[in-house]
């Protein structure tokens, strides 16, 4: 589950039933019944800062959710942080965001004014400013406000810190501001608001560690993006065991499940990544929750990913084919990436004409992609594999 272009709003303490229903519907993706939750934790407090950022980050992920941006490659290819086609909310989803994000800093900034070492507020507007990061990154596309977004969030947890030094949750939008940074070219370093924060990917995956490992709010997120990060790094075994954690908390969230298969496929280990995709099928077939309206192209998606990366070329051209059969049934992002991969899997058979439809046919789905762009070049030259 590449969540968040590393981007992730932190998570909040639970601290009432209402929230705790909240986080639990979530992260097994239950987005509507999260923020009906949290409303009603609004209703409980109207003082309480957090649920107006938790019911913006729920609207926020149900959009990235329908649009298939959870679980696409946020975090891999050579510039994962400036690669993305822009996420389009409906205008009801653009003003509830915009209203909860302005209300949570307005609250903020109202009682920080008052009371210059309120932790709670602190970090409150920390947690905004990452949503709007998001938001920037993901839908505008304005790369440089959704860096000093995210860099203002970063100073304000950073105040957090300074008043509470052992708060360990502060430290998540640390650790996740250090790994972007470091993660960008220099140029984008040198930027008047960057100045003063270096950047350091291995600190930043330590500080997600020591989260991870400690954290109590931000436990959950910590293990999201280090699974994320560990993907990007190439080390899918050091993700595994966080994912199963996640599975074992979350039953319900399917996505989990789909990125421990691509883990163990990573990781040359072929028998386990399909073992998972048939512990999915099973699910689904038996209507479990979470798993009953999942499309079965999801799943043949993945094994078809799978056998193309394992030279089971045969297997594969056939589940992409029922993929790309109905590929309505998908978000954007998978359905044309299968498109990619059967024309791929045709060029390596040497069925050139075949792949040239699926190409076309990519192309055609989402002209606009990281997708179409590979397969127009795909078009001229056929695609061989590097190994």
């Amino acid at each position: 589950m590449r969540w968040l272009a590393l981007l992730v709003a932190c998570g909040a303490a639970c601290a009432s039933d209402h929230v705790a229903r909240g986080w639990d519907h979530f992260y097994n993706l239950e987005f509507d019944e999260a923020a009906a939750e949290f409303r009603k934790a609004l209703a409980e407090d109207p003082n309480d800062i957090g649920p107006h950022n938790h019911i913006a980050q729920s609207i926020m992920f149900k959009l990235m959710l329908r649009t298939g941006a959870l679980e696409s490659e946020l975090v891999t290819g050579t510039n994962p942080f400036l690669r993305r086609a822009k996420l389009e909310p409906t205008e009801a989803e653009r003003r509830a965001f915009h209203e909860q994000v302005d209300t949570a800093l307005h609250m903020a900034r109202t009682r920080l004014a008052a009371n210059p070492r309120d932790k709670e507020a602190w970090y409150a507007q920390g947690v905004a400013y990452g949503l709007r990061a998001n938001y920037n990154f993901l839908v505008r596309k304005a790369y440089l406000d959704s860096l000093r977004d995210a860099t203002n969030a970063r100073k304000a947890h950073d105040r957090v810190l300074q008043l509470e030094p052992g708060n360990v949750d502060a430290r998540l939008l640390q650790g996740a501001h250090e790994y972007i940074v470091g993660s960008l070219s220099f140029g984008y370093r040198m930027l008047g608001f960057l100045v003063g924060f270096r950047g350091d990917k291995e600190n930043g995956i330590r500080i997600l560690e020591k989260v991870a490992r400690e954290g109590d709010r931000n436990k959950v997120d910590a293990e999201v993006m280090l699974a994320a990060v560990y993907r990007r790094e190439r080390r899918p075994k050091a993700a595994i065991p966080l994912l199963e954690d996640l599975i074992r908390r979350f039953p319900r969230n399917y996505l989990f499940r789909f990125e421990l298969s691509q883990m163990y496929a990573d990781a040359i280990d072929k028998d386990n990544a399909l073992r998972v995709l048939a512990e999915i099928e099973r699910l689904k077939r038996e209507g479990a929750p979470g798993y009953r309206n999942l499309p079965a192209e999801r799943i043949y998606f993945s094994r078809g990913v799978v056998q193309f990366w394992y030279r089971e070329f045969p297997q594969a051209i056939e589940n992409l084919t029922r993929v790309t059969a109905r590929a309505e049934e998908l978000d954007l992002n998978t359905a044309v990436t299968a498109w990619l991969r059967l024309g791929q899997t045709y060029d390596l058979t040497g069925d050139r004409a075949k792949a040239q439809n699926a190409y076309r046919a990519a192309i055609a789905l989402a002209p606009e992609s990281d997708q179409a762009k590979e397969a127009r070049e795909y078009l001229n030259t056929p695609y061989r594999r590097k190994g």
